[in-house]
């Protein structure tokens, strides 16, 4: 079992830097960090400014002095400088890449009044006591652009609340999804399997962004759905039975502002672990045990709960280790639409406003959070199916 997961963690360390160089690649290519610039800089920069703020700031390679010399004297227009500048592959990536994790010296300059800047010196502090290397093995994600603070310090709090909506969401999602499909598996065919069935289809076929905005329009709105009509019958004192946005849910989470997005993002996963618990439940009641324990006389609920529930959780468990990379999808449309600013709100203000360093850092997480619960999957798989070798 060592070895086996020592190989796993090999492979999935060797994931996790392919996909964490391509996303870098990715958010490095030149139109995003042109947007950077002039986010940063003013919308009216040239392309030759672009570059040389590029070049100033550590992403791009320098541009080349004749080129600037040139310009300068009145010897080539802007239009000609600017068809001399390199939009396309900068070999610095790679350099970039590395610093960014942490194995390269961060990259130093000086900006226009003469100070020192670099990768390692955060605004305000002391050149001087700035460090050699800066990446994400040394604990530095770098610096956001929106946020004006370090990345750890913008993430940490909507990691928190992602991390609160998710343990949620699985408390409701999993029990709800395995009670599902069991039942409509006990009796392959029933009106009782029928109608589990087709429930669980429904939720799998509509996606978080349709039924959040059907549960907002049915139970948080004022003026339409069944708000108002149970006001009017006398049954509730207000409008609305929940409140149609989850800001206030960071600092006061409760059922009235928390339920509709813990729903939102529950239903669509748990439809797809109930349809797979019921194949599997239906599959184990027809094993030759389970026959030979009706046959002896044993009670329907004792074959259910002590033969066959066990060996039809074994699918369902890898199932849900896999829905984590789909509710990370949902986070970010149900954060979204409910303005609840966790990981994927976060990730769209990045998105939005070309916060390069954010974006890397929402994807390491996401790769972390992937390539772990494959892992847990891997090896719970191995601890519930004896007949699975790991030599």
């Amino acid at each position: 079992m060592g070895l086996f997961i020592l190989r796993r963690v090999g492979v999935m360390l060797l994931t996790a830097l392919c996909l964490t160089f391509i996303v870098f690649v990715m958010t490095n290519l030149y139109p995003n960090l042109e947007k950077l610039a002039k986010s940063e800089g003013n919308f009216r920069m040239t392309d030759i400014e672009v570059a040389t703020w590029l070049s100033n700031n550590g992403y791009r390679s320098p541009l080349d002095e004749q080129l600037l010399a040139d310009l300068k004297a009145g010897r080539i227009t802007q239009a000609e400088a600017s068809e001399q500048v390199n939009v396309g592959f900068d070999s610095r990536i790679f350099r970039n890449y590395a610093e960014w994790l942490g194995v390269a010296p961060g990259w130093t300059g000086e900006d226009r009044d003469g100070n020192a800047t670099g990768r390692c010196i955060l605004p305000g502090s002391d050149p001087a006591e700035a460090s050699t290397f800066c990446g994400i093995l040394q604990g530095y994600w770098g610096w956001s652009t929106v946020a004006k603070a370090p990345v750890t310090e913008a993430l940490g709090t909507r990691m928190g609340n992602t991390g609160f909506l998710m343990l949620c969401v699985l408390l409701l999602m999993v029990p709800s999804a395995l009670i599902v499909g069991v039942l409509a598996g006990m009796r392959e065919g029933s009106g009782l399997d029928r109608s589990l069935s087709t429930f669980s289809i429904t939720t799998t076929a509509t996606p978080e962004y349709v039924s959040g905005v059907i549960f907002i329009a049915l139970l948080a709105s004022s003026r339409n759905g069944l708000g108002p009509l149970l006001n009017d019958w006398g049954w509730i004192e207000g409008k609305t039975l929940f409140k149609g946005t989850a800001t206030s849910a960071m600092e006061n989470p409760n059922f009235e502002n928390f339920f509709l997005p813990v729903l939102t993002i529950a239903l669509y996963g748990m439809g797809y672990i109930a349809r797979m618990t019921r194949a599997s439940m239906a599959e184990v009641m027809t094993a030759q045990y389970i026959r030979t324990a009706r046959l002896k006389g044993v009670s329907f609920g004792n074959i259910v709960m002590k033969h066959a529930l066990r060996n039809a959780l074994i699918a369902p468990f890898t199932v849900i280790m896999l829905q984590f990379p789909w509710l990370l999808n949902g986070v970010v449309i149900v954060e979204t639409l409910f303005q609840y600013k966790g990981v994927g709100w976060e990730l769209v203000r990045a998105a939005g406003n070309n916060d390069i360093e954010m974006l890397l850092a929402i994807s390491v997480v996401s790769v972390f959070v992937v390539l772990v619960t494959q892992l847990i999957s891997d090896i719970g798989y191995v601890y519930l199916n004896p007949r699975i070798s790991v030599t």
